[in-house]
């Protein structure tokens, strides 16, 4: 079967290949001005007061960097009704273990909160295998306050602020798109309870007793923190996708 797809000679790829190279190299300076530009926000001082349950007992916000100066929470989509993690959110958090030591050996620590009560959470935990740091909000304003959990009133009267867009968004839709119906249903809940909670990373700062929020970003913000994806833009084929294809990394056919 002779290919669709542009081919060459192994000079045509090479001379493709450096314009490629150099397109790259803008990106990655590119990115480098963005990361700078991230350091550069001013910090906003925490002044109220979270607890979270973790596995040693309840803690404060400053409490769960662990004596690092730097907290970088992921933000799990795993709502108090949901009887499984997000599917996209468990994708992601598959990647957590490798390098959660290394940056816990340069002064940062990286967990998971979810409003879940802390058992659920850590019944998944076993389930999925890993191993890095979860704690649970469940009775705090922690996920509300950083606009990544929502009432069933703001879904109602389209006021939810997610992503800094205040409004009706695509996963409040009715009836509700493919993607949310169909991950709602696996986490065994329906499409609106499963919406009220989203997914995001929030950086903080601890400095002289003080805790302080330096950035969040949610959406396709977190594409950089997807590591199939990274992989995926550099296959043949990219992502090469038509519709959800992922599973939880113990619901595909042994291959």
């Amino acid at each position: 079967m002779t290919t669709t797809h542009k081919t060459g000679t192994r000079e045509e790829w090479l001379a493709a290949r450096l314009d490629l190279l150099n397109a790259e190299k803008e990106l990655t300076r590119r990115s480098d001005e963005i990361a700078r530009q991230r350091q550069e926000l001013p910090w906003v001082r925490v002044d109220k007061t979270y607890r979270f349950e973790t596995e040693q007992g309840s803690a404060t916000l400053a409490d769960l960097f662990a004596g690092r100066s730097q907290l970088l929470v992921y933000h799990f989509m795993f709502g108090p009704d949901y009887k499984a993690g997000c599917p996209s959110c468990s994708s992601i958090a598959d990647g957590f273990d490798g390098f959660e030591v290394h940056l816990a050996n340069h002064d940062v620590r990286l967990m998971a909160i979810s409003r879940a009560p802390l058992a659920k959470l850590q019944e998944y935990k076993r389930r999925m295998g890993w191993t890095f740091p979860w704690a649970s909000s469940a009775g705090s304003d922690f996920n509300f306050d950083f606009n990544i959990s929502f009432t069933e009133q703001q879904q109602r009267e389209g006021t939810v602020e997610y992503n800094y867009q205040r409004g009706r968004h695509a996963m409040d839709a009715v009836p509700a798109p493919e993607p949310v119906a169909q991950f709602a249903e696996t986490c065994g809940t329906d499409p609106s309870t499963y919406a009220r909670d989203r997914p995001g990373l929030s950086a903080f700062v601890l400095e002289d007793g003080d805790v302080y929020h330096t950035y969040s970003t949610y959406a396709r913000g977190l594409d950089g923190l997807w590591g199939m994806y990274q992989w995926l833009d550099r296959a043949p084929k990219g992502r090469n996708e038509t519709g959800i294809w992922w599973r939880r990394h113990d619901e595909y056919e042994k291959r």
